[in-house]
């Protein structure tokens, strides 16, 4: 095997047996609801909740009025989830961005195998800890997310699509990992659980592939081009081009690429999506065709993600709510 060719295998092979782990878990119904409420100096879990709650409805509104349809206890775990991921993201994209160095990373994961043990530090960590231990959820996705964070912090460029999918994975692919045992498979459901859990890595996968398509511009004005190197090289294309933000025939025929990688992805997503419980597939499906309208108005801006940001407007955000809704009921 070429070397490109090994990396593709380690880098699907690490991540599908992240999979199977994950949906073993799942398998087994482990469940401990007959645990007792964690006790919280100061403040109680209900209000610890409340608190996630509420911040997933500042940041993520659409995706939050989803969630409102879930089961109360699928809803609040969903909420904790949400923001543990939003301030493991801040550690490298925050305000404090600059002052984040790998061991501040090395201490966040202390912590998290902390929560994980039943002896979380604050409410936020307190909402989470009651999460896992009240579904089957595994560790190994969230250490994931901040090997992510990691990369952030020494990398700034992917050779190939094989290593963007690894970083995609870390910081976005896992959020579906960590969701599905919360979300639940619907009881009539006849897909595998690893497939279901692939779909949900894809819609992961996707979501961040048009991330990095709709901010190659500000990315660039920071120094970091999330664009795979050797596809780059065979669209006539180098970092010298990314970084003066011109937009070409080539970079229009390498856009094209990129954005038709995305929604494959996005296709993968949809298969899975239908396998959930039926009262969660609302917020997938609302999430889902949101970010794929993202790809769109990339294009509706003749490819020119260096000046002009692509994002959805409200009217179609409200649109798209009840398409989202229909679905969910198919």
């Amino acid at each position: 095997a070429s070397p490109a060719e090994e990396v593709a295998i380690s880098s699907e092979q690490k991540v599908y047996d992240v999979v199977l782990k994950q949906a073993a878990l799942v398998k087994k119904q482990l469940s401990s609801l007959d645990k007792p409420d964690m006790v919280i100096p100061g403040t109680t879990l209900s209000e610890a909740y409340d608190r996630c709650g509420e911040v997933c409805a500042e940041y993520a509104k659409t995706f939050y009025l989803g969630t409102l349809l879930m089961t109360p206890e699928r809803r609040r775990a969903i909420w904790a989830i949400y923001v543990w991921c939003r301030r493991t993201d801040e550690l490298v994209d925050g305000p404090n961005a600059s002052h984040i160095t790998p061991s501040a990373l090395d201490r966040w994961e202390a912590r998290l195998e902390d929560l994980f043990a039943g002896r979380p530090y604050d409410m936020f960590d307190a909402a989470l800890s009651d999460t896992v231990s009240k579904f089957p959820v595994d560790i190994q996705p969230f250490k994931d997310m901040i090997e992510g964070m990691r990369l952030d912090l020494k990398k700034s460029r992917y050779k190939n699509f094989d290593e963007l999918y690894l970083y995609c994975y870390y910081v976005a692919g896992t959020v579906g990992l960590m969701s599905v045992p919360v979300m639940g498979i619907a009881p009539e459901s006849k897909a595998t659980t690893e497939s279901v859990y692939n779909s949900a890595l894809a819609l992961g996968i996707a979501n961040q592939l048009t991330n990095i398509l709709r901010d190659v511009g500000e990315d660039a004005r920071r120094g970091r081009i999330y664009l795979p190197q050797d596809e780059l090289a065979q669209a006539g294309l180098s970092d010298e081009d990314v970084l003066k933000g011109k937009v070409t025939d080539r970079w229009r025929i390498f856009m094209k690429s990129q954005i038709k990688r995305a929604r494959m992805f996005f296709q993968d997503a949809e298969n899975g999506v239908t396998e959930l419980s039926q009262a969660s597939r609302w917020p997938v499906w609302a999430s889902l065709l949101l970010y794929r309208q993202i790809l769109d108005e990339i294009e509706a801006n003749d490819y020119n993600n260096f000046m002009k940001r692509a994002y959805v407007s409200k009217t179609k955000k409200i649109m798209a709510l009840p398409i989202a809704y229909g679905r969910s009921l198919v």
